[in-house]
């Protein structure tokens, strides 16, 4: 499952249009998911031990549902970003469609999820400390891109919150 992290890194930058992408950001990026990566690696294949029955746990059949949520909100939300311009266009557009009816940070509670039901499904205190620390930093940048959305866009839709339907 960490591998989603490091695919990602170069998938959405070699996607994405606009504006160009810092190679800095990049390799930050390549380097942090392969920290996690080996961090959550090491402890699966070192540190913990599952019971045989563990694939029938409803901690870990829970937790992959809401890792596969999340991998499916995070990729659909990416597509509608990424379809929000043309080649070579620059200016900034609302995002329609999908979670982003209700929240500026789709993408990044999809993200969120993932993490939660990595943590969820592996019962692991490495995995728990990311699913954490990734909705600090992510709920912190869904807050500020809905902050820069509200300032920028006079029509951007007065319903719609930060990260969670209906609540922030």
């Amino acid at each position: 499952m960490p591998f989603h992290c490091h695919v990602g890194t170069f998938v959405y930058s070699f996607l994405t249009r606009g504006r160009p992408f810092p190679v800095v950001l990049l390799f930050r990026g390549f380097f942090f998911c392969m920290g996690n990566g080996l961090l959550q690696g090491y402890y699966l294949a070192y540190c913990a031990e599952y019971p045989a029955e563990w694939y029938k746990d409803i901690r870990f059949s829970s937790g992959v549902f809401l890792f596969i949520l999340g991998m499916a909100i995070n990729i659909h939300s990416d597509y509608i970003l990424r379809q929000l311009r043309k080649p070579g266009e620059l200016t900034y557009k609302i995002p329609q469609g999908g979670l982003f009816t209700y929240i500026s940070g789709a993408n990044f509670l999809g993200e969120i999820i993932e993490w939660i039901g990595f943590a969820l499904a592996t019962w692991s205190l490495p995995a728990l400390a990311f699913a954490f620390f990734s909705l600090c930093f992510l709920g912190l940048r869904a807050f500020h891109h809905h902050r820069f959305y509200v300032k920028i866009f006079e029509d951007y839709p007065k319903s719609r919150k930060a990260l969670i339907p209906f609540i922030f």
